[in-house]
């Protein structure tokens, strides 16, 4: 039986392999899984289609690192969601946490619904294990927090899948809102205070 660990990779394998990622990323995004390429990744990436191969086994690989990576990242903010905090603080807190990561990860967000948009047929699993439970568990919370009176009476998965519709849509549509709104800063300003506002007025007893 052989007990050695993997060896380490170097910094440069390491480097290649965030260029990969960051460049299948940005085409994933664009294009959907269907419509990227290895050889665009690899243009993009400025690195050889054999080069790609030699870090990861095709493209189904490296859709499904993103989207593990994803998973991580996009549940840390319900995650956070406290039972010993204050409700309504809590509740917007979240829908803070959930625009900020619209405006700092867009990309991210557009392969998450690339990917549900296809039926989630590499994210199905993550959904099943790490979402359902995840979100099971803070919709009990959010039962709790109605029925003591802390906040006004609301369903709880629709009143998370609410703040997931309102805060993404930034990332999502980020082209229109380029059109429509297009002083970014003021954009994310008034996005904040207008969903602040709308969800403290649904939320407050």
């Amino acid at each position: 039986m052989n007990d050695a660990q993997p060896k380490p990779r170097s910094r440069i394998q390491q480097e290649n392999r965030r260029r990969i990622l960051d460049a299948a990323l940005d085409m994933f995004s664009q294009h959907g899984y269907r419509g990227t390429t290895l050889d665009q990744i690899a243009e993009a990436a400025g690195l050889s289609k054999p080069n790609i191969l030699y870090y990861f086994g095709g493209k189904e690989e490296i859709h499904v690192t993103l989207l593990n990576n994803l998973m991580r990242t996009w549940l840390a903010p319900l995650e956070r969601l406290a039972p010993e905090g204050e409700p309504l603080e809590e509740l917007l807190g979240y829908i803070r946490r959930k625009l900020q990561m619209s405006r700092d990860f867009p990309r991210e967000s557009r392969l998450f619904a690339n990917e549900i948009l296809q039926g989630a047929p590499r994210m199905g699993p993550h959904l099943e294990s790490g979402l359902r439970p995840l979100f099971d568990a803070k919709c009990r919370l959010i039962a709790d927090w109605v029925a003591a009176g802390r906040i006004a009476p609301v369903d709880p998965g629709h009143l998370i899948v609410s703040i997931w519709a309102t805060t993404q849509h930034y990332a999502d549509f980020e082209a229109q809102l380029a059109v429509l709104m297009p002083e970014r800063d003021a954009l994310w300003r008034g996005a904040e205070a207008h969903l602040e506002a709308m969800f403290a007025k649904l939320l407050t007893p």
